[in-house]
């Protein structure tokens, strides 16, 4: 047996214990949707492991999100839904369909064309549906709101609509910018939060012209500063102060001498 199907057995032979008689009364009572929750806690985990760089945290979460996937699999199989060959058949279809320069004798002169491409193949695939498949018809909807206007601006320039160029995007970004500035102005609270989520909407199609995700940056963000913040308090604490105490002066001092350790 492949090395690969053996460790994926050793995983499906946990799961069948578990759910077998005299199994786990927990993982018994589970279905696929009741573990979708779990789905998702566990691919951010993952994620925030890989960016990390901790391999040996990486390897732990992905055998966790592994391990819900072939659960929910195992599921689905006795229900008598699908089963795991029918996930990995179908996906295989798919990805060999979609990747006619790789599989057939289509040419694509460079990445864009390849995007749209694939746009095109998969709007396609939903053609036999009641009504005929829009540009965002594959838009998941409970994907995180940054993480989606990414994907919304990354879809819409495949179609071509989008500014001409980085130039104009930037002209849009200070436009909604200064209509959040009157929104405040005015201390109207319903517009301020409308101009400044189309502010940030439009941001975020900046970064994306620049090969940034604005999800992964903000993320990055988030993990320097809680990693600065964490020094501030433990010089705080090691000088023999509660960094709560300090007053602003003396909180912004910390701060810049974190930044000079080129911590984070």
């Amino acid at each position: 047996m492949n090395p690969d199907c053996a460790s994926i057995a050793t995983i499906q032979n946990v799961i069948d214990r578990l759910l077998g008689e005299g199994g786990c009364p927990w993982d018994r009572k589970q279905t696929p949707l009741s573990l979708c929750d779990y789905v998702v806690e566990e691919a951010f985990e993952l994620v925030s492991a890989i960016r990390s760089g901790d391999a040996v945290e990486s390897c732990e979460e992905l055998g966790d999100v592994l391990f819900l996937l072939l659960f929910i699999a195992t599921l689905e199989d006795r229900a008598g839904r699908y089963t795991l060959s029918d996930v990995a058949e179908t996906n295989a279809a798919k990805m060999i369909r979609r990747h006619p320069h790789v599989y057939g004798d289509t040419v694509v002169a460079n990445q864009e064309e390849l995007l749209r491409n694939w746009e095109r193949i998969k709007r396609g695939e939903k053609k036999d549906a009641d009504a005929p498949a829009g540009v965002f018809g594959s838009l998941p909807e409970g994907l995180p709101p940054l993480l989606k206007a990414y994907r919304i601006h990354s879809k819409a320039a495949r179609t071509g609509f989008t500014w001409e160029d980085d130039q104009a995007a930037r002209a849009q970004f200070e436009a909604e910018l200064a209509e959040f500035d009157a929104a405040c102005a005015e201390g109207d609270a319903e517009r301020m939060e409308e101009e400044y989520g189309d502010a940030l909407f439009t941001l975020v199609e900046l970064g994306r012209r620049k090969g940034i995700k604005a999800n992964a940056a903000l993320d990055r963000a988030n993990l320097k500063f809680l990693a600065r913040f964490r020094r501030m308090e433990e010089l705080a604490r090691g000088r023999g102060q509660e960094f709560p105490d300090l007053s602003p002066a003396e909180m912004n001092r910390l701060w810049d001498e974190v930044k000079a350790e080129g911590r984070g």
